[in-house]
C-alpha cells in the first residue's frame, strides 16, 4: 500500500513570551491527510501562521506537538541537509528556507527519497506580463504529473490572483484562527465566513464570478 504524501498529524506550534512565567502569544494546529498527488491552493490573513505551516512542513521549524509524515518518513527526523529531498519550501522569490537545527545531524535519519515529493511555494511573485503566469501554472502541473504534491500559498491582492487559484489548485487550505481547514471546491473555500471576512466585498464577488 502506498503511503500517503503527507500526512499532519495532530501537528502544532506554541509561540510564547516571557522569560520565567511563559505565556502563548500564538497557537497554529493541523490535522490532515493527502494520500495522492495535488495542486494545493493555500490562503489565509497575514499573521495567520501560512509561512509556520509550511516551515514546520519542511522540518525548519520544530513543532510544539505531533508530527509531520511526508510518504512516510518523518521529516523531523531526517538529517537537516537531506530534508529538500523530502519537501522543500520556496518562499517569495523562490529562495529556499533555510533550516534551524535542533538535533545535532549525525542523530538524524537519512532520506529515504532523493528528489522532493512535496514542493512549497510560499506567496510566489507572478508577473502579470509576457506569459511569465501560463509558465509558472505550466511547471506546477509538471510536478504534479510527476507525482508530486505542490502547494501554492497565496495573499489575493488581485483578481488575477483569485484566477490562479480558481484554475490551477484541485483542493484548498484557509489557515485562519488558529486551524487549517480543508475545502475540495473554491466555491466551498469562498463559501467560508472566514474567507469572505479576509478577502472583503470586492474579491469575493471576483471570486463568486470564478466559482
Amino acid at each position: 500500500m502506498t503511503e500517503p504524501l503527507i500526512v499532519l498529524d495532530k501537528l502544532k506550534k506554541v509561540y510564547t513570551r516571557g522569560h520565567f512565567s511563559r505565556v502563548p502569544t500564538f497557537t497554529l494546529e493541523a490535522d490532515l491527510t493527502i494520500d495522492e498527488p495535488a495542486i494545493v491552493g493555500v490562503v489565509g490573513p497575514n499573521g495567520a501562521g501560512k509561512t509556520t505551516l509550511f516551515e514546520m512542513m519542511t522540518g525548519s521549524n520544530e513543532p510544539t506537538g505531533g508530527k509531520v509524515i511526508v510518504a512516510g518518513t518523518d521529516i523531523h527526523r531526517v538529517k537537516y541537509r537531506e530534508r529538500d529531498r523530502l519537501a522543500i519550501h520556496y518562499h517569495q522569490s523562490y529562495q529556499v528556507r533555510r533550516f534551524r537545527k535542533v538535533v545535532p545531524s549525525f542523530m538524524l535519519a537519512s532520506s529515504p527519497s532523493k528528489k522532493p515529493m512535496v514542493h512549497l511555494f510560499d506567496e510566489p511573485q507572478f508577473n502579470p506580463q509576457d506569459g511569465y503566469i501560463g509558465f509558472m501554472l505550466d511547471f506546477f502541473r509538471k510536478l504534479r504529473a510527476e507525482g508530486r504534491l505542490v502547494f501554492v500559498c497565496l495573499h489575493p491582492t488581485a483578481s488575477y490572483h483569485l484566477e490562479i487559484l480558481s484554475e490551477i489548485a484541485e483542493r484548498f487550505l484557509l489557515v485562519s484562527n488558529g486551524g487549517v481547514t480543508p475545502h475540495a471546491t473554491f466555491k466551498s473555500l469562498i463559501g467560508d465566513e472566514r474567507a469572505k471576512t479576509y478577502l472583503g466585498p470586492e474579491m469575493i464577488r471576483v471570486a463568486g464570478t470564478l466559482a
